[in-house]
């Protein structure tokens, strides 16, 4: 019984990566939610209006997949709350966000973290990091294709990108919910079926260590 949490830049392929690892554990898999997200794409063409919006709307169903996976306790999340507020604190410097906007998410997610912290299994039990260069989310960001995510005519979302690719690691190195696991998607294709296979080693070499760990 396990809780994986998968954390990346746009583009990173985290739910490819949340198919793969709960067929494979024959765990249930949590997507987020982008196709029945009607604010994201307003979001891309009109950020200062709707990143405020948005960020609430991720923050909440966030909120309600992690409480589900933590009793649940056997799952795969494609994203969770802990990194949410990297991009609305991105958001925020590029003055797409007030500070009163700033404030009150602020508060409303350390209230939602004192309510995970009372819950019987209180986070993750890995959190996998799918890093990689810029220029490796760009091209997949490219390959799948969505039309309000392309940097071509929009050099403002290509700066956001950059930006918000920069602080990854920062957030990676702050993270201390549990154990985790650093996957170079520079290196790894999961396309690749020996690739495949080396990713879910990885994975379940990183699990047995919580188990002996009794985390």
């Amino acid at each position: 019984m396990s809780v994986i949490v998968l954390a990346g830049m746009i583009g990173a392929g985290k739910s490819t990566y949340t198919t793969l690892i709960s067929k494979e554990l024959n765990s249930t898999a949590f997507y987020e939610h982008v196709k029945d997200n009607a604010l994201l794409e307003k979001f891309y063409e009109d950020p200062q209006r709707w990143a405020f919006s948005l960020q609430i709307f991720f923050l909440n169903t966030r909120f309600r997949s992690i409480k589900q996976a933590l009793v649940h306790r056997h799952n795969v999340l494609d994203r969770s709350i802990y990194e949410d507020a990297l991009f609305t604190r991105i958001n925020y410097e590029q003055g797409n966000m007030s500070s009163v906007e700033m404030d009150l998410y602020t508060d409303l997610l350390d209230n939602m973290m004192e309510e995970i912290e009372g819950m019987p299994k209180k986070g993750p039990d890995l959190l996998i990091y799918l890093r990689g260069s810029l220029d490796t989310h760009l091209e997949r960001i490219k390959k799948r294709g969505r039309p309000y995510e392309q940097i071509e005519d929009n050099p403002g979302l290509l700066d956001y990108y950059t930006k918000l690719h920069s602080r990854y690691d920062d957030w990676f190195a702050s993270y201390d919910k549990s154990d985790t696991l650093i996957i170079d998607i520079d290196k790894v294709n999961l396309e690749n079926p020996e690739d495949r296979l080396f990713v879910l080693s990885e994975i379940k070499q990183a699990l047995s260590k919580t188990v002996d760990a009794g985390l």
